[in-house]
């Protein structure tokens, strides 16, 4: 069957929010050598790129919490 015009399955979506918090955390990671090596000196935009990278991690985390809990609660059913 053919997927609708702009309609994405679950996985699809899930990898797609992962890949953006690893670019999150390379950008806050790129943001704070440059700060240490001198190339910048820009101390409001490290601190706002580790503070991107923190949240999307920490959102990402809370749902997979939620997955995980979602799928015992299925688990645990009785049929």
């Amino acid at each position: 069957a053919k997927k609708p015009q702009g309609s994405e399955n679950f996985s699809d979506q899930l990898t797609s929010a992962l890949q953006e918090v690893n670019k999150l955390q390379i950008a806050a990671e790129e943001e704070t050598k440059a700060y240490q090596m001198g190339e910048s000196n820009d101390v409001a935009a490290v601190m706002m790129a580790k503070h991107k990278a923190s949240l999307g991690f920490e959102s990402t985390l809370q749902v997979r919490n939620k997955l995980l809990s979602a799928y015992k609660d299925i688990m645990n059913m009785s049929v």
